[in-house]
Formats: structure tokens, sequence, C-alpha cells
């Protein structure tokens, strides 16, 4: 029954590109919004805040 369910498993090339496909992504919102925190002018911060 284990190995029957194992057996229907991808492999772990599969878990390795599904992780990426959420990371890579991540990363770059993380690096977005770290960029937006530190450059932003004064006036458009405070309008964003307002607006959200």
């Amino acid at each position: 029954m284990v190995q029957a369910i194992l057996d229907k498993l991808p492999g772990w090339f599969v878990f390795f590109n599904a992780s990426l496909a959420f990371f890579i992504p991540f990363f770059i919102y993380w690096v977005n919004k770290s960029l937006h925190e530190k450059g932003d002018p004064e006036w458009k911060k405070t309008n964003d805040k307002k607006d959200r």
C-alpha cells in the first residue's frame, strides 16, 4: 500500500521546480518592496499608506 503511494509521487526534480516557482517570485516581491521602502520619496509614502 505504502509503496503504491510512493510510486505515484513525482520525482525530486518536480518538487525542486515547484519550490523555485514559489521562491523566485517571492524573492522578487521582497526585493521590490524593500527598494520602494528605501527609495520612494516621502510624498509617495504618505499617499500610499492612505490608499491602503
